[in-house]
Order: structure tokens, then sequence, then C-alpha cells
């Protein structure tokens, strides 16, 4: 039991990231098939996606900063780890979008399986581009914004 402690204690911040990030992926994933459901799949892989992706950025930020990095600033210091934090965010949301449109918009028409299967087509590329900004937000947030001093 001790050992099991203290590889836990040791592997913490990556086993607490990718239970949060795993939460914070779920979200995104299930507010993206939300939207796709109720307002269809145009509207999901455009504005619904920004939507999702703000929603998911505050919730991530939270829990980065009390759960997987515990971050003690305060004041004018926890202000800049927010901006570092959203603005990071943005980056990976727009690499999101990006993907989606080159899935959804450009790829989809040539691809039978995505003419056939419009909706579950948008689910997999969302997938897909969620592993690409669940590695991209740990290298930030490891790296530039609750970076050790």
């Amino acid at each position: 039991m001790e050992k099991i402690k203290a590889l836990i204690k040791k592997y913490y911040e990556g086993l607490s990231y990718l239970f949060f990030g795993g939460v914070a992926t779920l979200l995104n994933l299930v507010l993206f098939a939300l939207f796709q459901a109720v307002f269809g799949t145009d509207f999901a892989t455009g504005a619904g996606n920004v939507l999702d992706n703000a929603i998911c950025i505050l919730f991530a930020y939270w829990t980065n900063r009390t759960f997987v990095f515990r971050s003690k600033n305060t004041g004018k210091a926890a202000w800049a780890e927010f901006g570092q934090f959203v603005s990071c965010r943005i980056f990976t949301m727009v690499l999101d979008q990006v993907i989606i449109w080159l899935g959804v918009t450009i790829l989809a028409p040539h691809v039978a399986f995505a003419a056939a299967h419009g909706e579950l087509w948008a689910m997999g590329v969302k997938l897909f581009s969620q592993v690409i900004v669940i590695v991209s937000n740990y290298v930030f947030s490891k790296l530039l914004i609750f970076k050790k001093k």
C-alpha cells in the first residue's frame, strides 16, 4: 500500500492532469454532441464549438490551478497566470476549430463514410482534434503557465 501511495505522490501531477483533462474533454465532447443534436452539425462545428471551448477553458483553468498544478499565485500574479492560460487555450481552440473545419468542410466531401454519416464523422474529427489539443494544453500549462519557480 505504501508503494502505491509513493507512486501516486510521485506521479500526482500527471495523473491528476489526465483525470481532470479527461473530465474537461468529456465535457467538451458532451457539449459538442448536445449542440449537434439540438442545433445541427453546422452550429456544433462553428459557433457551438467556440462556446463549448469557452466553457471548458474556464473549467480547465479552475481544475488545473486548484488540483493539478496547485498554484499559490494571488493578486496580479494570479491574473497574469489566468491571462496566460486563456491565451494559450485560445490558441488551442483556434487549432481545434481549424482541424474541425479541415475535417468537416474540406475533407468530408471526399470521404464516402463522411457523406453517409456526417454527424458521426464530425464527432470523429472532434475526437481526433481533442488528442492534439490535450497534448498541446499540457505542454503550455507545464512549461509556460504553471511552471514551478
